[in-house]
């Protein structure tokens, strides 16, 4: 009886290195798969960034851009609104238009450097 179960224990010895082998054979594929797909990945964001940076750090950079240059933008328009409406009101054509197109441009700039976190705000 002793020899029966130690045939039968080296035939599951047998079976498990058979199924580790077969394991390890499909591991193995399954690696190999995988990195092709990771190089196909990787040479398909290469080919579409053109190599530089992250598309989330330049969008977020092109949202940054956008948000300053329409704030300086937007305090010469309203500078310029304000002048046209004092020359309209206080008949003196050019020169209000002048002075608060000049004065949206300096709160535009002001607009512009602390948005981007050159000038520190202390108080």
């Amino acid at each position: 009886m002793a020899e029966s179960t130690n045939d039968n224990a080296n035939g599951n010895r047998d079976q498990a290195s058979s199924d580790e082998a077969a394991l390890s054979a499909r591991l193995g594929s399954l690696d190999h798969r995988l990195s092709e797909i990771r190089d196909s990945r990787r040479s398909k964001t290469d080919q579409s960034g053109n190599g530089s940076g992250d598309g989330a750090a330049r969008a977020s950079a092109m949202a940054l851009g956008f948000r300053l240059s329409s704030e300086l933008i937007a305090g010469v328009a309203v500078g310029a609104a304000i002048g046209w409406g004092v020359d309209r009101w206080l008949s003196t054509s050019p020169f209000g238009f002048i002075v608060f197109m000049l004065l949206g441009f300096v709160a535009g700039v002001v607009n512009v450097v602390r948005s981007a976190g050159v000038a520190s705000r202390k108080r």
